[in-house]
């Protein structure tokens, strides 16, 4: 299965997405954001970073990107709802697309943060959590300044309504997000979001002690999607 990654100016874990997409098995493509070509890929990473330098807000050009164009078309259900992972930056694009609804602002505390981060599995009905199992907890890296999701009550009561958070922040909620939410997805569960980085968490050796490879089955999830459609 091939999965493409997106490199904008200013990408600075589209490499780590890669190599996870390789160690799950697939082959990683890359993908230039001044392309409108997707390459016939089968699923998409936009991966974190500080894409057009953060210029305006977290997101608000790289939406405007050719390549964005082909992805937001790609995904629609209308199209086949292609698999798309946003990380961190990738999920700031991913609302500024309105891929996913809310939007992330500057933590609370007005710091930028880097941490191991706890978090619980709400959702593994889609297409990147399918390896989990509901209620596990898992430990990924998390590195952000403007990492705080929001949304109006309506759409926050929607979600947790339609079952699309997937992921909360345990312990500890490292930058103000509402209701510790720290991923969601799309209805059908083929577009994901989130904050902490799972690329960073697919190697026993490099990931959080005890939990190194907890970010792989992001990547083994999507593979075996794709294989058993």
């Amino acid at each position: 299965m091939r999965v493409g990654v997106v490199t904008f100016p200013g990408s600075l874990d589209d490499r780590d997405a890669a190599r996870a997409v390789r160690i799950a098995g697939g082959t990683a493509v890359p993908l230039w954001h001044g392309d409108a070509d997707l390459k016939g890929v089968d699923a998409v990473v936009v991966p974190g970073g500080f894409s057009y330098g953060d210029y305006l807000r977290c997101g608000a050009i790289a939406r405007f990107a050719p390549v964005m164009d082909e992805i937001v078309k790609a995904a629609s259900p209308a199209s086949g709802g292609l698999p798309v992972l946003g990380i961190c930056n990738g999920f700031q694009i991913l609302c500024e697309s309105h891929l996913l609804p809310g939007a992330l602002i500057r933590n609370d505390h007005r710091h930028f943060i880097c941490r191991d981060q706890e978090l619980s599995v709400e959702r593994t009905d889609t297409v990147w959590t399918s390896g989990y199992a509901p209620g596990e907890r898992i430990t990924i890296p998390l590195k952000n300044g403007e990492g705080g999701f929001v949304a109006d009550e309506r759409t926050l009561d929607q979600l947790e309504g339609e079952g699309r958070v997937v992921f909360r922040y345990q312990g500890f909620n490292p930058n103000g997000s509402y209701r510790d939410i720290a991923g969601i997805s799309n209805a059908a569960g083929t577009v994901v979001g989130l904050m902490p980085h799972p690329e960073h968490a697919v190697e026993a050796l490099f990931g959080p002690e005890g939990s190194g490879i907890d970010g792989l089955r992001f990547f083994t999830s999507v593979l075996e999607s794709l294989v058993s459609a």
